[in-house]
């Protein structure tokens, strides 16, 4: 069985309007090397208002159907080229197209192939020839579903434009581009997933959306805190997780959010973790988001450079603050910077 990057890719596309406002501008993408079927589908689909792109011939189709980002995939099940409950697998474990609902198309309706489908992440199954009313309805049906979680991302654009405005009063302004920028090359040297990288560069966003329940006069306090302003201080990493929750598709936020507080030795906060009970990319945004604070400048105190910096951070470390093999990772790699 050849793999899913060697071939070539022809695609087809089409469009009609319909009265279907709501998915006029839905995309389908067909996989299929049936022309015949290819052929049906298009025309059946096209009568609805859909865009349709035809794929005969496959290549480089995960990075095509990311490009596209199609409200639909129909996948026959019959593909020479590539397995194609493989291909689906590989679809809905991928985050970029995860979401994508997945209709596969037989001509053989099996418990077998039922299962397969449920197996490889697929919505449905659909047997050949293709019937007009149960393909429009089970399509219609998917990329509704689809649009409504993808109502849920438009809550992300909120929740930046409420994370802007937190770090427009922060003394620390900008300081999220910042980390933002220096996560995506640590990550990349760890070896992290894009999808790691991801979820840190938005925690960088997010890490202290919390903070917008405290009052300025503890936030931007010049002094010493009293005991009641540093515990409502620490309050800000639990209403900062329960404001981010709609965020469906970024779940691996949540704990970067909550724990980027955490110690090594169980003394920070919000839960008293420890060790590896704190989660990994909770640390690595930890140590971003100190090495970050010591080194820019703040109104009771000027930037430190690297060096001085990273002394401040290797002494927490010895006194059980931080993970030591993480902070032998980081200091290698500010200093590989410099270099």
């Amino acid at each position: 069985m050849k793999e899913v990057d060697e071939f070539p890719l022809a695609t087809k596309i089409g469009y009609s309007r319909s009265n279907n406002f709501n998915l006029t501008a839905a995309k389908i993408l067909i996989v299929d090397e049936n022309p015949l079927s290819r052929m049906t589908a298009f025309d059946l689909l096209s009568l609805d208002g859909y865009e349709v792109i035809e794929v005969d011939q496959i290549t480089t189709i995960l990075d095509s159907v990311t490009t596209q980002q199609p409200d639909l995939i129909l996948l026959d099940v019959m593909m020479r080229q590539v397995d194609s409950y493989e291909f689906c697998r590989q679809l809905k474990t991928d985050y970029r197209t995860a979401n994508i609902p997945i209709v596969l198309t037989t001509l053989t309706d099996s418990r077998e192939s039922r299962i397969k489908v449920m197996e490889a992440g697929g919505d449905d199954l659909l047997i050949k020839p293709l019937n007009r009313i149960e393909l429009s309805t089970r399509v219609k049906s998917l990329i509704n579903q689809k649009r409504l979680n993808e109502g849920v991302d438009q809550a992300e654009q909120v929740l930046f434009t409420i994370a802007k405005a937190v770090d427009s009063r922060s003394a620390n302004r900008g300081g999220s581009i910042r980390v933002a920028s220096l996560i995506r090359s640590f990550g990349t040297y760890l070896g992290l997933t894009p999808e790691e990288i991801d979820n840190l560069v938005f925690a960088a966003h997010l890490h202290d959306i919390g903070t917008i329940a405290i009052p300025d006069a503890v936030m931007l306090k010049a002094g010493a805190l009293t005991t009641e302003e540093r515990e409502l201080i620490t309050q800000h990493v639990l209403v900062g997780e329960e404001i981010c929750q709609p965020l469906r598709n970024r779940s691996g936020v949540l704990p970067i959010i909550r724990h980027h507080h955490e110690r090594w030795d169980g003394t920070g906060y919000p839960d008293g973790l420890s060790g590896t009970e704190i989660p990994y990319l909770a640390q690595i945004f930890q140590v971003i988001d100190i090495y970050d604070a010591l080194t820019s400048d703040r109104p009771h105190k000027k930037a430190y450079d690297p060096t001085s910096a990273l002394q401040i951070i290797i002494e927490e470390t010895q006194k059980g603050w931080r993970n030591p093999a993480l902070i032998d990772e980081f200091t290698a790699f500010i200093r590989s910077q410099a270099q």
